[in-house]
């Protein structure tokens, strides 16, 4: 996040302290002062703002200058339908595209993203996969599913950037990323995930250890945590 743009001629901007003090229009009012293009933050931040708006209006996004906008992203975990569409609708004022990112500190970069006015856009869906990305969605022995099943998300072939060990702990890089279920083939990002059954899509359900058995039903917090909002 801070050398790739840098790599590629950007700007950044860098500031001390959180984007809630000393009031949680901080995110909109440095936007509008510094006309920043570009907004990349965390569904969960999103969703604290979501909050803060509704319980005090005046640091609403809206009553703020953020006509700079032209692009806004997500990343680190999956983002609901409803915090997607207030982000979409109040902070980009519905004409920046979102691009919702699903890529690890090990991926080295974007595997799944929409690219910007190129690819329709779904409310908590991080769509079609980076082209030269081979992902998928498995079950438990590697099996590809039919889209419109959950399980496992996995890349099926090489790409540049990919993590290649573990510093000093070979063993735990190959238990940990390439299991021996899959036959060392497969890399097992450790989310799960489901595909549109109509468009093939990518929905990331959250992560595969934190899951909660409810009367035989497997359910990721995420899905429990979209319900709620």
């Amino acid at each position: 996040i801070a050398y790739g743009p840098l790599a590629c001629g950007g700007t950044e901007m860098v500031f001390e302290g959180i984007p809630t003090y000393p009031d949680a229009g901080r995110f909109w009012k440095m936007i509008q002062d510094h006309k920043v293009n570009i907004f990349y933050t965390a569904p969960t931040a999103i969703r604290s703002l979501v909050k803060a708006a509704d319980t005090n209006p005046s640091v609403a996004p809206t009553q703020y200058d953020l006509s700079s906008l032209r692009l806004l992203g997500t990343v680190g975990e999956p983002i609901n339908p409803a915090a997607w569409q207030w982000y979409y609708d109040s902070v980009g004022g519905g004409r920046c595209p979102i691009v919702d990112t699903f890529w690890q500190t090990e991926t080295g970069g974007h595997m799944i993203t929409p690219l910007p006015g190129v690819t329709p856009l779904v409310p908590g869906s991080c769509t079609l996969p980076f082209p030269g990305i081979q992902a998928a969605v498995v079950d438990e022995t590697g099996t590809e599913l039919d889209w419109g099943k959950g399980g496992l998300l996995v890349v099926k072939r090489p790409w540049p950037s990919m993590i290649r060990t573990i510093w000093g702990d070979p063993e735990r890089f190959k238990k940990s990323y390439y299991p021996d279920d899959f036959a060392g083939k497969l890399y097992l990002a450790g989310d799960g995930s489901i595909r549109d059954i109509n468009t093939g899509y990518f929905t990331i359900t959250g992560r595969i250890d934190d899951v909660l058995n409810v009367s035989g039903h497997r359910m990721g917090t995420m899905e429990i945590e979209s319900a709620l909002v």
